[in-house]
Protein backbone atom coordinates (compact mmCIF):
# COMPACT_ATOMS: atom_id res chain seq x y z
CA UNK A 1 0.00 0.00 0.00
CA UNK A 2 2.66 2.13 0.73
CA UNK A 3 4.90 1.63 -2.46
CA UNK A 4 1.37 2.62 -4.15
CA UNK A 5 0.68 5.94 -2.52
CA UNK A 6 3.99 6.66 -2.87
CA UNK A 7 3.25 6.39 -6.63
CA UNK A 8 0.75 8.36 -6.44
CA UNK A 9 2.82 10.91 -4.60
CA UNK A 10 5.30 10.95 -7.58
CA UNK A 11 3.02 11.39 -10.07
CA UNK A 12 2.04 14.91 -12.06
CA UNK A 13 3.57 16.83 -9.11
CA UNK A 14 6.37 19.43 -9.08
CA UNK A 15 8.45 17.66 -6.81
CA UNK A 16 7.63 13.77 -5.95
CA UNK A 17 8.35 11.07 -4.43
CA UNK A 18 10.65 8.19 -5.61
CA UNK A 19 10.61 5.05 -4.00
CA UNK A 20 13.21 3.59 -1.69
CA UNK A 21 13.94 2.02 1.76
CA UNK A 22 13.69 5.68 3.58
CA UNK A 23 10.89 6.94 1.53
CA UNK A 24 8.79 4.34 2.32
CA UNK A 25 9.17 4.26 6.21
CA UNK A 26 8.77 8.04 6.06
CA UNK A 27 5.24 7.44 4.27
CA UNK A 28 4.35 4.98 7.13
CA UNK A 29 5.11 7.47 10.04
CA UNK A 30 3.27 10.01 8.47
CA UNK A 31 0.17 7.74 6.80
CA UNK A 32 -0.68 5.85 9.62
CA UNK A 33 -3.17 2.84 9.17
CA UNK A 34 -6.93 4.16 7.30
CA UNK A 35 -4.99 7.66 6.54
CA UNK A 36 -2.74 5.88 4.12
CA UNK A 37 -6.10 3.89 2.95
CA UNK A 38 -7.92 7.87 2.02
CA UNK A 39 -4.70 8.96 0.71
CA UNK A 40 -3.84 6.55 -2.20
CA UNK A 41 -7.32 7.50 -3.35
CA UNK A 42 -7.25 11.53 -2.16
CA UNK A 43 -7.30 13.82 -4.99
CA UNK A 44 -4.31 16.49 -5.18
CA UNK A 45 -7.13 19.16 -6.34
CA UNK A 46 -9.55 20.67 -3.98
CA UNK A 47 -12.67 18.62 -3.64
CA UNK A 48 -15.88 19.31 -1.06
CA UNK A 49 -16.45 16.85 1.78
CA UNK A 50 -19.64 16.14 -0.24
CA UNK A 51 -17.49 15.41 -3.29
CA UNK A 52 -15.16 13.54 -1.32
CA UNK A 53 -17.75 10.81 0.19
CA UNK A 54 -18.54 9.95 -3.25
CA UNK A 55 -15.18 8.87 -3.79
CA UNK A 56 -15.11 6.86 -0.52
CA UNK A 57 -18.52 5.65 0.55
CA UNK A 58 -17.43 2.98 2.69
CA UNK A 59 -16.16 5.53 4.74
CA UNK A 60 -19.03 8.25 4.59
CA UNK A 61 -19.77 8.51 7.93
CA UNK A 62 -15.91 8.62 9.65
CA UNK A 63 -14.47 10.92 6.46
CA UNK A 64 -14.62 13.99 7.85
CA UNK A 65 -12.81 12.97 11.02
CA UNK A 66 -10.19 11.55 9.12
CA UNK A 67 -9.52 14.84 6.87
CA UNK A 68 -9.17 16.81 9.60
CA UNK A 69 -6.95 14.62 11.47
CA UNK A 70 -4.68 14.25 8.71
CA UNK A 71 -5.38 17.94 7.96
CA UNK A 72 -3.73 18.48 12.05
CA UNK A 73 -0.82 16.10 11.31
CA UNK A 74 0.08 17.94 8.16
CA UNK A 75 -0.96 15.55 5.44
CA UNK A 76 -3.70 16.96 3.65
CA UNK A 77 -4.26 20.83 2.66
CA UNK A 78 -7.85 22.10 3.93
CA UNK A 79 -9.20 25.45 3.75
CA UNK A 80 -12.65 27.36 3.66
CA UNK A 81 -13.03 30.62 2.20
CA UNK A 82 -16.06 32.99 3.24
CA UNK A 83 -19.59 32.00 1.73
CA UNK A 84 -18.15 28.49 0.64
CA UNK A 85 -17.83 24.65 1.97
CA UNK A 86 -14.60 23.40 3.08
CA UNK A 87 -12.42 22.01 0.57
CA UNK A 88 -9.80 19.38 0.75
CA UNK A 89 -6.17 18.21 -0.74
CA UNK A 90 -3.37 15.71 -0.43
CA UNK A 91 -0.70 17.70 0.27
CA UNK A 92 2.58 16.90 -1.99
CA UNK A 93 6.06 16.48 -0.48
CA UNK A 94 7.29 19.98 -0.64
CA UNK A 95 6.00 22.34 0.31
CA UNK A 96 3.48 19.76 2.25
CA UNK A 97 4.22 16.95 4.80
CA UNK A 98 8.18 17.23 4.95
CA UNK A 99 8.06 20.13 6.68
CA UNK A 100 4.36 20.25 8.35
CA UNK A 101 5.50 18.34 11.30
CA UNK A 102 8.48 20.64 12.29
CA UNK A 103 6.81 24.12 11.04
CA UNK A 104 5.39 24.14 15.14
CA UNK A 105 9.12 24.11 16.48
CA UNK A 106 7.49 21.74 18.82
CA UNK A 107 9.88 18.50 19.75
CA UNK A 108 7.31 15.05 19.14
CA UNK A 109 7.57 11.29 18.50
CA UNK A 110 7.05 12.15 14.85
CA UNK A 111 9.51 15.02 14.27
CA UNK A 112 12.28 12.69 16.38
CA UNK A 113 11.66 9.47 14.01
CA UNK A 114 11.40 11.31 10.71
CA UNK A 115 14.93 13.18 11.34
CA UNK A 116 17.21 10.56 10.66
CA UNK A 117 15.21 9.24 7.46
CA UNK A 118 14.92 12.36 5.51
CA UNK A 119 18.52 12.03 5.71
CA UNK A 120 18.95 8.75 4.45
CA UNK A 121 16.04 9.46 1.53
CA UNK A 122 18.07 12.48 0.79
CA UNK A 123 20.81 9.93 -0.22
CA UNK A 124 18.68 7.51 -1.91
CA UNK A 125 16.80 9.42 -4.29
CA UNK A 126 14.91 12.40 -2.97
CA UNK A 127 18.67 14.74 -3.89
CA UNK A 128 18.01 13.20 -7.35
CA UNK A 129 14.52 14.13 -7.52
CA UNK A 130 15.32 17.79 -6.15
CA UNK A 131 17.50 17.95 -9.51
CA UNK A 132 15.12 16.83 -11.88
CA UNK A 133 14.89 19.33 -14.53
CA UNK A 134 14.55 22.91 -13.91
CA UNK A 135 15.14 23.96 -9.85
CA UNK A 136 12.36 24.43 -7.85
CA UNK A 137 13.54 27.58 -6.48
CA UNK A 138 15.96 30.14 -6.42
CA UNK A 139 18.13 32.70 -4.63
CA UNK A 140 16.68 36.22 -3.66
CA UNK A 141 19.63 38.72 -3.30
CA UNK A 142 20.02 40.63 -0.09
CA UNK A 143 19.11 44.28 -2.41
CA UNK A 144 21.46 45.95 0.36
CA UNK A 145 24.58 44.08 -1.24
CA UNK A 146 24.26 45.48 -4.99
CA UNK A 147 27.18 47.56 -5.68
CA UNK A 148 24.98 49.54 -7.44
CA UNK A 149 21.08 49.27 -6.13
CA UNK A 150 19.49 50.62 -9.48
CA UNK A 151 20.65 47.13 -11.31
CA UNK A 152 17.70 45.68 -9.27
CA UNK A 153 15.03 43.47 -11.16
CA UNK A 154 12.06 43.99 -10.28
CA UNK A 155 11.69 40.30 -9.92
CA UNK A 156 14.20 40.43 -7.10
CA UNK A 157 12.77 42.79 -4.83
CA UNK A 158 11.88 41.16 -2.07
CA UNK A 159 9.93 43.93 -0.11
CA UNK A 160 7.27 44.11 -3.14
CA UNK A 161 6.70 40.26 -2.86
CA UNK A 162 5.34 40.79 0.63
CA UNK A 163 3.61 43.80 -0.77
CA UNK A 164 1.77 41.31 -3.25
CA UNK A 165 1.23 38.61 -0.16
CA UNK A 166 -2.57 38.24 0.65
CA UNK A 167 -1.27 36.88 4.24
CA UNK A 168 1.97 36.64 5.75
CA UNK A 169 2.59 33.72 8.63
CA UNK A 170 5.93 32.09 9.94
CA UNK A 171 6.91 28.69 11.13
CA UNK A 172 10.16 27.01 12.30
CA UNK A 173 12.76 25.93 9.72
CA UNK A 174 12.71 22.43 9.72
CA UNK A 175 16.01 21.67 7.94
CA UNK A 176 17.65 23.32 11.10
CA UNK A 177 15.25 20.71 13.34
CA UNK A 178 16.17 17.87 11.85
CA UNK A 179 19.75 18.71 11.54
CA UNK A 180 19.51 19.35 15.11
CA UNK A 181 17.84 15.82 15.85
CA UNK A 182 20.63 13.98 14.25
CA UNK A 183 23.28 16.07 16.32
CA UNK A 184 24.57 18.25 13.35
CA UNK A 185 23.11 21.84 12.42
CA UNK A 186 23.73 25.30 14.07
CA UNK A 187 22.42 28.04 16.24
CA UNK A 188 20.93 30.41 13.56
CA UNK A 189 17.86 31.42 14.22
CA UNK A 190 14.55 29.01 13.86
CA UNK A 191 11.17 31.06 13.31
CA UNK A 192 12.28 32.22 10.10
CA UNK A 193 10.16 30.67 8.04
CA UNK A 194 7.29 32.64 5.96
CA UNK A 195 4.79 31.66 3.96
CA UNK A 196 1.87 33.48 2.18
CA UNK A 197 -1.29 33.26 0.88
CA UNK A 198 -3.61 30.03 1.08
CA UNK A 199 -0.87 27.62 2.76
CA UNK A 200 -0.19 30.50 5.63
CA UNK A 201 -3.64 30.64 6.21
CA UNK A 202 -3.87 26.74 6.30
CA UNK A 203 -0.57 26.27 8.57
CA UNK A 204 -1.71 28.89 11.03
CA UNK A 205 -5.33 27.26 11.44
CA UNK A 206 -3.81 23.94 11.71
CA UNK A 207 -1.55 25.54 14.89
CA UNK A 208 1.99 25.04 12.81
CA UNK A 209 2.76 28.76 12.70
CA UNK A 210 1.67 32.33 13.70
CA UNK A 211 0.23 35.43 11.75
CA UNK A 212 2.62 38.06 11.08
CA UNK A 213 2.32 41.43 9.92
CA UNK A 214 4.63 43.21 6.93
CA UNK A 215 6.89 44.89 9.72
CA UNK A 216 7.59 41.72 11.28
CA UNK A 217 8.65 39.87 8.04
CA UNK A 218 10.71 42.62 7.51
CA UNK A 219 12.45 42.33 10.65
CA UNK A 220 12.42 38.64 10.27
CA UNK A 221 14.58 39.32 6.90
CA UNK A 222 16.56 41.36 8.58
CA UNK A 223 17.87 39.33 11.35
CA UNK A 224 18.28 36.48 8.49
CA UNK A 225 20.63 39.53 6.35
CA UNK A 226 22.76 39.80 9.88
CA UNK A 227 22.92 36.08 10.53
CA UNK A 228 23.67 35.16 6.91
CA UNK A 229 21.27 33.53 5.52
CA UNK A 230 20.74 32.73 2.18
CA UNK A 231 16.63 34.36 1.04
CA UNK A 232 15.04 31.19 -1.07
CA UNK A 233 12.27 31.28 -3.29
CA UNK A 234 9.90 29.67 -5.47
CA UNK A 235 11.27 29.79 -8.96
CA UNK A 236 8.69 31.29 -10.35
CA UNK A 237 7.93 34.61 -11.86
CA UNK A 238 4.96 35.97 -9.91
CA UNK A 239 3.85 36.12 -6.51
CA UNK A 240 5.68 33.95 -4.03
CA UNK A 241 4.08 31.74 -1.63
CA UNK A 242 7.30 30.74 0.68
CA UNK A 243 10.30 32.33 1.40
CA UNK A 244 13.19 30.77 3.47
CA UNK A 245 16.33 31.15 5.09
CA UNK A 246 18.68 29.17 4.71
CA UNK A 247 22.00 28.09 6.20
CA UNK A 248 24.64 26.16 4.43
CA UNK A 249 25.06 23.45 7.15
CA UNK A 250 21.50 22.51 7.47
CA UNK A 251 19.13 23.55 4.25
CA UNK A 252 18.46 20.29 1.92
CA UNK A 253 19.22 22.50 -0.71
CA UNK A 254 22.09 24.16 -0.31
CA UNK A 255 23.66 20.65 1.08
CA UNK A 256 22.53 18.69 -1.14
CA UNK A 257 23.99 20.95 -4.03
CA UNK A 258 27.44 20.96 -1.83
CA UNK A 259 27.96 17.97 -0.81
CA UNK A 260 25.52 15.89 -3.52
CA UNK A 261 26.79 18.25 -6.64
CA UNK A 262 23.51 18.36 -7.40
CA UNK A 263 21.87 21.78 -9.20
CA UNK A 264 18.78 21.86 -7.04
CA UNK A 265 18.07 25.70 -6.82
CA UNK A 266 18.54 28.57 -8.90
CA UNK A 267 21.40 31.71 -8.42
CA UNK A 268 20.09 34.95 -8.68
CA UNK A 269 20.53 37.10 -11.63
CA UNK A 270 23.99 38.27 -9.96
CA UNK A 271 27.27 37.51 -8.99
CA UNK A 272 29.76 38.83 -5.98
CA UNK A 273 32.60 41.17 -7.33
CA UNK A 274 35.50 41.97 -4.91
CA UNK A 275 37.36 44.80 -5.52
CA UNK A 276 40.97 44.59 -4.68
CA UNK A 277 41.81 48.31 -4.49
CA UNK A 278 40.00 48.27 -0.95
CA UNK A 279 39.82 44.33 0.00
CA UNK A 280 41.93 44.21 3.59
CA UNK A 281 41.97 40.47 2.71
CA UNK A 282 40.24 39.96 5.79
CA UNK A 283 38.76 36.43 4.88
CA UNK A 284 35.03 37.66 6.52
CA UNK A 285 33.61 36.96 3.28
CA UNK A 286 35.44 33.70 2.46
CA UNK A 287 33.58 33.03 5.77
CA UNK A 288 29.73 34.03 5.23
CA UNK A 289 29.90 32.76 1.93
CA UNK A 290 27.09 29.44 1.94
CA UNK A 291 28.85 27.77 -0.98
CA UNK A 292 32.63 28.15 -1.01
CA UNK A 293 33.08 30.54 -3.73
CA UNK A 294 35.17 32.75 -2.09
CA UNK A 295 38.29 32.50 -1.04
CA UNK A 296 41.87 35.01 -0.28
CA UNK A 297 44.74 34.53 -3.05
CA UNK A 298 47.94 35.10 -2.14
CA UNK A 299 48.16 38.69 -2.39
CA UNK A 300 45.71 39.03 0.77
CA UNK A 301 42.49 39.39 -1.79
CA UNK A 302 39.31 38.17 -2.12
CA UNK A 303 38.48 36.25 -5.42
CA UNK A 304 35.13 34.96 -6.17
CA UNK A 305 34.33 32.08 -8.26
CA UNK A 306 31.39 33.64 -10.47
CA UNK A 307 30.53 29.38 -11.25
CA UNK A 308 30.12 28.80 -7.66
CA UNK A 309 28.44 31.92 -6.30
CA UNK A 310 24.75 31.69 -6.29
CA UNK A 311 24.23 35.50 -5.61
CA UNK A 312 22.94 35.84 -2.56
CA UNK A 313 24.86 38.76 -1.25
CA UNK A 314 25.26 37.45 2.42
CA UNK A 315 28.89 38.16 1.99
CA UNK A 316 28.72 42.10 1.33
CA UNK A 317 26.89 43.44 4.50
CA UNK A 318 29.86 42.75 7.07
CA UNK A 319 32.72 43.64 4.97
CA UNK A 320 34.86 45.79 6.83
CA UNK A 321 35.98 48.16 3.72
CA UNK A 322 32.78 47.77 1.60
CA UNK A 323 35.00 46.13 -0.93
CA UNK A 324 32.71 43.46 -2.44
CA UNK A 325 28.99 43.44 -3.16
CA UNK A 326 26.69 42.43 -6.30
CA UNK A 327 26.56 43.33 -9.81
CA UNK A 328 24.24 41.94 -12.89
CA UNK A 329 24.98 38.30 -13.85
CA UNK A 330 25.92 38.48 -17.65
CA UNK A 331 23.06 36.96 -19.51
CA UNK A 332 20.52 36.96 -16.60
CA UNK A 333 17.27 36.00 -16.98
CA UNK A 334 13.70 36.41 -15.33
CA UNK A 335 12.62 33.43 -13.33
CA UNK A 336 9.96 31.36 -15.92
CA UNK A 337 6.35 31.98 -15.46
CA UNK A 338 3.96 28.42 -14.65
CA UNK A 339 3.71 27.31 -17.95
CA UNK A 340 7.40 27.70 -18.69
CA UNK A 341 8.20 25.93 -15.30
CA UNK A 342 5.82 23.20 -15.48
CA UNK A 343 6.91 22.42 -18.98
CA UNK A 344 11.09 22.58 -18.08
CA UNK A 345 10.23 20.48 -14.82
CA UNK A 346 8.01 17.87 -16.28
CA UNK A 347 10.00 17.42 -19.53
CA UNK A 348 13.18 15.41 -17.37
Amino acid sequence: MYEELAKRLDSGVIIGVPISPSGIEILKELFPGEEAKIAVRLPMEHKTLAELKELFPDETGSLGGILDRMAKRGTVFTMQKPGRERVYSLLPVLVGFAETPYWAGKATDTTRNLAPLWLKYREEAFGEELARGTPAVRVIPVSESLKDESEILPFDIIKSKLDEASYLAVGHCPCRQIMRYNGKGCDHTLENCLHFGSMGRYIVEQGMAREITKEEALEILTQADEEGLVHVCDNLEGPTSTICNCCSCCCVFLQTKKHMGLQVLSSSSYVSQSDGDICAGCGTCVDRCPVDAIEVSDNDLAVVNGDLCIGCGVCAPTCPTEAIGLIQREGAKRPPDVSEFLALRYKA
